[in-house]
């Protein structure tokens, strides 16, 4: 008979060591972040003071920008060491980073997801071309986010005759996951989660170095009542097993069978977007799909998109894809963005970034906080506070066409648009359109050499990328190109000898632009 590992959250923090390498899983909301754990460790360290000096470890953004989350590691003294694929989510670790009180570092997303695949194969690291000409590249800081940050976590290497970046292999001492169900030997299902991200790429990484992999779950069932197909993750690789009932699929979503893909629910077009500068820029980008593309949509404007698509039930058009490893569906936004209801599939998100890596995606739409004269994209580092990228890099660098969408200026910004023209009534205090970047997260000299397609759309103009520059190719109606638009830039784009007006539909509050 095998003994149980069922434990308390108590007993299970209490294997974590002073200077162990911490592993963790989430992907913004909630979604599959071991909630009840990260608490345990807050509490113990708080009460004990240990453990101290980890190191922490994650692919994509954790927490909610308060207490949960990467919030919860944000103490001085329990974390040395932080590798963060994002790190929006945790406003007190960014303030750790910049004030140099921990070595703050960053990996693609895809790339940590990998990574820990490659380290549980005992494989001397994971070569790829993701990051190159980045500041992931160890020509450009080798993802060192502050200058506690020394140590190399990448290294530049020749295969070919073609450069590569292999990234160094790492131990991983614990790691803390969630799933959804457990049997008393360990054997972990995943069925009621959100998306099944990195989850046994970071176990298996763990189990394989030696560490401890520890799970909470919802329930608790016995053995034997576990479907094989429905384990996810294999007792093999479990060492404890956290019983928490009042586990929720989100911070704030209880349970909803749909968005685990365990059920199909049956659902009206949500409405369409609300008439606002954001929606100008999506509307606009949204002209770009062209039915059967296989798409992604970063956060915050490009999710926009996505919700256009859904208003205008066009979802079956195109295949949607969220680098959690989720497929089709509607995808949700803001707070439960990497959520999908009514998917059409699962993987984990070490294939999906396979698949991304490849140049599976035909076209991803995602945001920028800068843009230079080169076409390099800054959305990781500003003000000398870590952002990083998520699956930014991994994405960007792959997609066959890329659609940056994002407001031209920012703070302050005011604009009169609804009866099919734009005017600007005060211009924002931060100019996005730079002389140069203050970190490239996408390099527009990579984006040539590898013949990608590239489009900067903001609610005043469209840029494309091409081998002889920026050039601008449409302007906003009722915008004055001097005054507006090229007085406003750091750097002189080309201007197109065919520049043409934008389609005022974009700018008509009651209007749905037709599709192209």
């Amino acid at each position: 008979m095998t003994r149980s590992k069922e434990m308390s959250a108590t007993e299970a923090v209490s294997l974590i060591r002073d200077g162990d390498t911490v592993g963790l899983i989430g992907g913004g909301g909630g979604l599959v972040e071991a909630s009840l754990l990260h608490e345990a460790v807050e509490t113990r360290f708080l009460e004990t003071g240990q453990p101290r000096g980890l190191t922490v470890i994650h692919a994509l953004g954790i927490g909610d920008r308060d207490r949960r989350g990467m919030n919860r590691f944000a103490h001085e003294g329990l974390v040395r060491r932080v590798i963060g694929g994002h790190w929006v989510w945790s406003p007190r670790m960014q303030e750790l980073a910049r004030d140099n009180r921990i070595e703050a570092y960053v990996l693609p997303g895809g790339v940590a997801m990998q990574l820990m695949r490659e380290v549980a194969a005992g494989r001397p690291g994971l070569i790829t071309h993701v990051g190159l000409e980045t500041f992931i590249d160890p020509r450009h800081g080798g993802g060192r986010m502050n200058d506690a940050a020394v140590e190399d976590l990448v290294a530049l290497i020749e295969i070919d005759g073609e450069t590569y970046l292999r990234y160094l292999p790492l131990r991983i001492d614990v790691a803390l996951l969630k799933g959804s169900a457990a049997d008393r030997d360990g054997n972990i299902c995943l069925d009621e989660e959100p998306a099944n991200v990195d989850i046994y790429a970071m176990a298996a990484a763990a189990h394989n170095c030696g560490g401890t992999v520890i799970f909470q779950v919802r329930r608790m069932v016995e053995n034997g009542t576990l479907p094989a197909r429905a384990v996810r993750v294999p007792s093999a690789l479990v060492n404890g097993v956290v019983h928490d009932p009042g586990q929720r699929q989100g911070y704030d979503l209880i349970y909803d069978p749909a968005i685990s893909g365990e059920h199909h629910a049956e659902e009206e077009p949500p409405a369409y977007p609300a008439f606002s500068i954001r929606r100008i820029i999506a509307s606009r980008a949204h002209r770009e799909l062209v039915p059967g593309a296989v798409i992604n949509y970063g956060f915050g404007i490009p999710d926009m998109v996505a919700s256009i698509v859904a208003a205008r039930g066009e979802s079956d058009l195109y295949y949607q894809t969220i680098e959690h490893g989720t497929y089709g569906g509607t995808l949700l936004t803001g707070t439960l963005f990497g959520y999908a209801r009514n998917p059409s599939c699962m993987i984990d998100g070490p294939s999906q970034f396979d698949f991304y890596s490849g140049g599976g995606l035909d076209i991803a739409f995602l945001g920028f906080g800068e843009i230079d004269g080169l076409g390099n994209v800054n959305a990781s580092k500003f003000g000398g506070l870590p952002v990083g990228p998520g699956g930014f890099i991994d994405i960007a660098q792959n997609a066959r066409k890329v659609v940056f969408c994002g407001t031209f200026d920012a703070r302050g910004t005011q604009i009169d648009a609804g009866d099919g023209r734009l005017r600007i009534d005060r211009y924002g205090e931060i100019r996005k359109c730079v002389a140069r970047v203050e970190q490239v997260t996408f390099s527009g000299a990579q984006a040539v050499k590898r013949r990608q397609q590239v489009l900067y759309v903001t609610e005043r103009c469209v840029v494309a990328l091409t081998k002889d520059g920026l050039v601008l190719t449409e302007i906003a109606p009722g915008i004055d190109l001097e005054r507006d638009i090229l007085d406003r830039m750091d750097f002189a784009p080309i201007v197109s000898p065919d520049l043409r007006e934008m389609d005022g539909a974009h700018f008509t509050a009651g209007a749905r632009p037709a599709a192209d």
